[in-house]
């Protein structure tokens, strides 16, 4: 008997669907970038791809990891489930593995005693951020952009014509003429326990990360991410940025 078109649908389509569940449970998954805390790294509207298999083969639901590949390394870029709330996905910079000793000291790193390596490049100003220290991080031996501002007050601001996209407030970086006071971005040392992970935005002042809720227990890793294959912020005009498009996620 001849079979029905949507049987015959279904047979055909089955492969692929089957294809594409197995490619974004093991390898690759897609992600949209929802925020400013990895600014400039990655801005809100990235599209990343996010590389499932570095870490380990987990199974699906069960989130248990039934193949060892790699590890976690200081300085990946990481996607994790939002330890307070599981079912929510975060994007940070790993800087903290189990057993080290982190504190956020102006804006810098200090890691085990040793401060992180900054070289400040120049002032920042994309016409929503304001006078922003943009500076040049290396962290696990590879270097990766930052921004950061020396003040023990928060860098919001009321939003003005200046701003390019469609949001009620600017980020002011305005740092006091007698620098003493604690950074706003501050933290004391925080001891990495076994089995969990510290990560913290490279944009220090605009960032809830690790210093304010924590750790990421191994089991809430997702993967790396890699490149960025597209970008549209919906709270700009004039569509995708081109330039953004192809590149690696350093």
């Amino acid at each position: 008997m001849p079979v029905p078109v949507t049987v015959a649908s279904a047979r055909s389509f089955f492969p692929v669907a089957l294809l594409e569940l197995l490619i974004r449970s093991f390898l690759f998954e897609p992600f949209r970038i929802p925020s400013d805390s990895m600014m400039p790294t990655l801005q809100d509207g990235d599209f990343i791809i996010v590389n499932k298999y570095d870490y380990g083969l987990r199974l699906p639901v069960l989130d248990r990891k039934f193949v060892k590949i790699g590890e976690p390394h200081r300085g990946d870029v990481v996607v994790f489930r939002f330890p307070p709330d599981p079912s929510v996905n975060y994007i940070k910079r790993l800087v903290g593995l189990p057993g080290d000793h982190v504190r956020v000291f102006n804006d810098q790193l200090i890691i085990n005693g040793e401060p992180v390596p900054m070289h400040l490049d120049r002032r920042y100003d994309d016409g929503c951020y304001h006078n922003m220290r943009l500076s040049t991080e290396t962290l696990g031996g590879h270097g990766h952009q930052m921004l950061s501002c020396l003040t023990p007050y928060e860098i919001v601001a009321p939003v003005t014509s200046s701003c390019t996209r469609k949001m009620d407030r600017n980020y002011v970086c305005v740092e006091p003429d007698a620098p003493g006071e604690p950074d706003h971005g501050d933290s004391p040392v925080m001891v990495v326990p076994p089995g969990q992970y510290l990560m913290i935005g490279d944009n220090r002042d605009n960032s809830y990360d690790g210093r304010y809720w924590g750790f990421v227990p191994e089991r809430n890793l997702v993967g790396k991410a890699t490149w960025i294959w597209f970008n549209w912020d919906l709270q700009r005009s004039g569509g995708p940025n081109w330039s953004r498009i192809g590149r690696r996620i350093q």
